[in-house]
């Protein structure tokens, strides 16, 4: 696999006021990447993006607030990315959230709110900036599923359901966008604090 090298790239970043995605920004940032961090956490964010500014004063920092629940919103902050970024190096797909519970026990709304956001605004985000993906050389996709897109244990159906499609879904972009030269990835973390 190719090292990624972003000096001058932009990296586009969910679920980047905490966790995984906090350290993934302040990693990017330390690699000469420009970032567009996107969640629903405002407070969270601005605190995440001013610190990489205070330590990283020349690269460029955007945040966009949205709650990737909301399919309208997350089409819209989409579609304005693509327009402001029309090349981009890396694509993180990184938010989700998590509900525990039987399946009878979880009621259809929330099983749903999973899915959106887990995996339907992967596909959103995907759908709308692989165009801008295409058009940088060397360009990167990773989506972030779970040990949980592997195995599904008993109390979480919702979360395991949305994984495993994050896995199917970021498989077969690996073999469709071999000849576009997009390099694809799928990431099965265990538990993270």
């Amino acid at each position: 696999m190719r090292d990624l090298v972003f000096p001058g790239g932009t990296a586009v970043l969910t679920g980047a006021a905490s966790g995984i995605g906090a350290a993934l920004a302040h990693g990017l940032a330390r690699r000469g990447a420009d970032l567009v961090l996107l969640d629903r956490d405002a407070d969270g964010l601005t605190s995440v993006a001013a610190a990489i500014s205070a330590a990283h004063p020349v690269l460029r920092v955007e945040t966009h607030v949205v709650d990737l629940a909301d399919a309208e919103a997350t089409e819209r902050v989409a579609a304005g990315i693509h327009r402001a970024h029309p090349r981009i190096r890396l694509l993180i797909n990184n938010a989700g959230v998590a509900l525990g519970g039987r399946f009878d026990q979880v009621t259809v709304e929330e099983f749903l709110w999973v899915v959106e956001i887990n995996f339907r605004a992967v596909v959103r985000l995907t759908h709308a900036l692989l165009p801008a993906l295409k058009a940088e050389p060397g360009a990167h996709l990773v989506n972030v599923s779970s040990l949980f897109g592997i195995i599904a244990p008993a109390g979480q159906a919702a979360y395991a359901a949305s994984k495993f499609a994050v896995r199917g879904f970021t498989e077969a972009l690996r073999h469709e966008l071999v000849d576009d030269g997009v390099g694809v990835t799928s990431v099965h973390p265990g538990g993270i604090r």
